[in-house]
């Protein structure tokens, strides 16, 4: 199996209201997130890659245009904006576009990472 990946990074706010007043993430907070998009494939394609890097570009624009200095929670229409639940949203949005998804993580921290892999 031949596996790529390639980072992305947008900084971002959000806000988990459901925690208790005193949780620090229930706090109106920001990020600087790393995501995380790793393709695989059985067989390389006629020019010897899993997929072309530059094939990615949509989701950069994604991410600039939708995600980066925006408040999540109105981004995503909920108040459960995590790191696990951006890594399953992005999986969905590129396995839709590129078949070859095998996995996205998402990082909130240095020394954190939420992964979503079905």
């Amino acid at each position: 199996m031949f596996r790529i990946t390639k980072e992305f990074h947008f900084s971002a706010s959000h806000q988990l209201t459901s925690l208790p007043p005193d949780h620090q993430c229930a706090r109106l907070h920001g990020h600087n997130y790393i995501v995380e998009v790793e393709l695989s494939a059985k067989e390389l394609n006629e020019h010897g890659f899993v997929r072309d890097y530059h094939e990615l570009a949509p989701l950069k624009r994604y991410i600039d245009e939708g995600f980066d200095h925006r408040h999540l929670n109105d981004v995503l229409g909920h108040k459960q904006v995590t790191a696990e639940y951006l890594a399953r949203h992005f999986y969905q949005w590129c396995k839709a576009r590129l078949p070859e998804t095998a996995a996205v993580r998402v990082s909130e921290t240095p020394k954190t990472w939420a992964e979503y892999r079905p």
